[in-house]
């Protein structure tokens, strides 16, 4: 064996397994890519499915040029479904917990006896794949989980007990909704619709099998993690992670934003930065449109990977944008529309044609920090939510399902930086709220929020002395590598 082979064989390996949905991936990768900079051999593994859907997204183009960072994939057991939709949420939880755990220890067994490849030397678990635990104790290799939301919404998970206990889950009048919930130190003055939407489900809602496994299989579990990473950064969340440190006995790592993160640390790596993690095909034609467009001049609509709206919803949402006549970017998923195609009317499209551009799925922090986006409306999933904050991005928020609703209250009652629109959405209020977050008072003070915001970010990644920096080194040093007696230092 020559020295370079020797070399390869010696690097610390990690095995990166994601939940199997689009928003679990992102951070997954990033975190998985910061590693790979570190000096770590990474396996990361997908299901079957969203693998698949990944190569025809070409996401992985760069696989073979990219030897020390290789994908795998493990059957979710789920039937065949929609090529170019996400999978149903219930369906995903049921089956990472019952199904996965077989074909993962196969998996991690094939690739310890690959002579090409280093030994497995520890293991990166989304918070959700708990199962992974049972295999990093028949390896004696630390397991850590990554918490992919908001640490807001992780606290608030961790009242469900409490909830259930004082009768408000499950949910049983729509009238205690307005409750104030006073008992949740750092949240003073949220209300019961502001938590998490299914821990509120009622016992034959679809959300009451999620609300059953964030309990059952996160929060019970995460305490035998060997650590566990937070995709945020200390000051954007000090109480609450005050709170968590309180609740979880393994050492939390704040490691965010991620995104930025990696940005700031692969700009010279071409090969790392073109492996991608978008499931649908990435449209890239919207950036010579943004070119033309004036610095905060553009609203950004996209409403994630899961959100779904009515006929009505979509319609509302499309006159509201029209008739405030300001230019928009609206990504448009082919499963936006509840079981229907979505489809625009003629009149709104003629209308729009000067100042509006429908694209598909496209690389949404590449969008975010564009010198003519002056507003976000989105669903406030974390990603969405915090890739926003960090660019200086103020938002209009409409959340759909799981922690948005936490993430909204947050971003409008303790960050400044949102204003929420009712789920019955009307184009009047929505023509209204769009005009103040682009040229409104408090749009103003909004977008001075998100800007301090996003310097506070910046400072937590890149300062030697910052949270999220210092944070990922003593990661690597005390959890994952800690026998190794050197370490690359990022750049």
């Amino acid at each position: 064996m020559n020295q370079a082979e020797e070399s390869k064989l010696s690097k610390p390996h990690a095995v990166c397994i994601p939940f199997p949905a689009q928003g679990h991936i992102n951070p997954m990768l990033k975190l998985a890519k910061l590693l790979h900079i570190r000096g770590f051999h990474i396996t990361f593994v997908n299901t079957d499915f969203n693998h698949q859907r990944l190569l025809k997204s070409r996401g992985l183009n760069s696989l073979v040029s990219l030897p020390s960072f290789r994908f795998e994939s493990i059957p979710d057991g789920l039937p065949p479904s929609n090529e170019d939709a996400t999978q149903d949420s219930p369906s995903l939880c049921e089956a990472s917990k019952k199904l996965c755990l077989v074909p993962f220890r196969d998996l991690v067994t094939r690739l310890n006896n690959n002579s090409n490849f280093p030994s497995i030397s520890c293991i990166v678990s989304d918070a959700a794949m708990s199962f992974t635990q049972q295999v990093s104790q028949e390896l004696s290799v630390p397991n850590v989980g990554l918490w992919t939301s908001s640490a807001c919404s992780l606290l608030a998970f961790t009242q469900y007990p409490k909830l259930v206990e004082q009768g408000y889950s499950p949910l049983k009048d729509e009238s205690y909704l307005d409750t104030i919930i006073d008992w949740i130190p750092g949240m003073k003055g949220i209300r019961l619709k502001n938590l998490p939407s299914m821990i509120r489900a009622r016992v034959n809602d679809p959300n009451y099998i999620i609300i059953k496994f964030v309990t059952e299989e996160i929060m019970d579990k995460i305490p035998k993690f060997s650590a566990l990473i937070l995709n945020t950064f200390d000051i954007l969340e000090s109480d609450i992670l005050q709170q968590i440190a309180t609740k979880f006995p393994p050492v939390n790592y704040t490691i965010g934003p991620l995104h930025r993160f990696v940005l700031n640390n692969t700009t010279q790596d071409k090969d790392l930065k073109s492996i991608g993690s978008n499931l649908w095909k990435e449209d890239t034609h919207y950036i010579e449109w943004l070119d033309t467009k004036k610095p905060n001049s553009v609203v950004y609509v996209n409403f994630g990977s899961i959100t779904v709206l009515t006929k009505e919803q979509l319609i509302e949402f499309a006159w509201g944008l029209a008739n405030t006549k300001m230019n928009f970017l609206w990504i448009f998923r082919s499963d936006l529309v509840m079981g229907d195609s979505a489809i625009l009317p003629y009149e709104f499209l003629a209308e729009t044609k000067e100042r509006g551009l429908l694209s598909g799925w496209c690389p949404q922090e590449q969008v975010l920090s564009h010198a003519s986006i002056g507003g976000f409306l989105g669903h406030c999933g974390w990603n969405s939510t915090f890739e926003s904050i960090s660019f200086g991005v103020p938002m209009l928020c409409w959340p759909f399902f799981a922690d948005q609703q936490t993430n909204c209250w947050f971003n409008c009652n303790r960050w400044g930086v949102g204003i929420e629109i009712d789920s019955d959405v009307k184009r009047e209020v929505t023509e209204e709220v769009v005009r103040e977050l682009m040229i409104g008072k408090k749009g103003k003070e909004m977008k001075e929020n998100a800007l301090k915001w996003k310097n506070l970010a910046e400072k937590a990644i890149t300062s030697p002395t910052g949270s999220s920096y210092m944070n990922f080194d003593k990661l690597v040093r005390e959890v994952l590598l800690p026998k190794a007696s050197s370490f690359l230092p990022l750049d």
